[in-house]
């Protein structure tokens, strides 16, 4: 299929469905110019390069460092520029303003809040892997989150030579084990209270559009974690005779053939497509 009548069709989809489904991985913030390597991480993380040899913030995230004050110097710097300094991306703002009006639900393994900083109803978005503004027990001793605003901007503020003070240090209000990010890695994540609120309203959106003309809107979704989004979307659309996919993914986009007489396949960047959806 041509891009033009991808595009074409979409558009379509968007204006006619009862309701959209979107699934979003990191190639859409990717698209927003949120990179994780190259100048942006050569600009805030020169000195972590040059004593590790680290070259992106994705991995970076899984460095063992030396000491707790230099994981926790790494962390805020890098959520205080992904989380609270990034401003909104424009894939976000594009597509908010092609879905504000529609009854849609999304799902996103991305963890950098540009849904909500975009617009989007917070009751209408589940992150499953975590938010870089929340922290939890590292044991875990209990499963609740915490907001970490205020400690990470001090902590990037009074930095110095990779490491943060002593005093700084955020340890569990009820062990006193250290602090680690709610980010899902191992069986430690922390699905707190509104994990598993998100996930019921999920759930309920699903049930309510189980046999309803959906489209299944998937943007950025590598193969790191198909479980989540990319498999479950394709047997949903296989399911539901009334449903559409669409894969948007520069280089990675793929439709199975079972599904491929109701799929919209879009190998391009994420900015461009949503950009001229929005203004076509």
């Amino acid at each position: 299929m041509a891009y033009t009548e991808a595009i074409r069709l979409l558009k379509r989809e968007i204006e006619t469905s009862d309701a959209l489904l979107v699934g979003a991985g990191a190639g859409m913030s990717a698209a927003a110019g949120m990179a994780y390597d190259g100048e942006r991480f050569e600009k805030n993380f020169a000195d972590f390069h040059k004593k590790y040899g680290i070259t992106d913030m994705y991995s970076g995230g899984f460095y063992r460092y030396e000491t707790p004050e230099e994981y926790w110097a790494w962390w805020s710097r890098h959520i205080l520029l992904n989380r609270y300094e990034a401003g909104v991306g424009k894939t976000y703002s594009d597509l908010f303003e092609l879905l504000r009006d529609k009854d849609y639900f999304v799902l996103t393994t991305n963890v950098d809040h540009q849904f909500q900083l975009a617009g989007f109803d917070k009751k209408r978005l589940f992150y499953t892997q975590g938010d870089y503004s929340l922290w939890q027990c590292s044991e875990p001793c209990h499963q609740r989150t915490y907001d970490n605003e205020k400690a990470v901007r001090r902590m990037a503020a009074e930095q110095k030579n990779m490491k943060i003070p002593p005093k700084l240090l955020p340890f569990c209000p009820l062990c006193g084990a250290l602090m680690t990010m709610n980010l899902r890695s191992d069986d430690k994540f922390v699905q707190d209270e509104g994990w598993y609120d998100a996930a019921e309203r999920y759930a309920a959106f699903l049930a309510s559009h189980e046999d309803t003309h959906l489209l299944l809107l998937e943007l950025g979704v590598g193969s790191n974690t198909p479980l989540i989004i990319k498999y479950p979307f394709w047997q949903m659309t296989a399911k539901n005779s009334n449903a559409v996919y669409a894969c948007v993914n520069s280089g990675e986009a793929f439709i199975p053939r079972e599904i491929e007489s109701r799929g919209i396949r879009l190998n391009a960047d994420i900015g461009k497509v949503l950009n001229e959806l929005k203004n076509n």
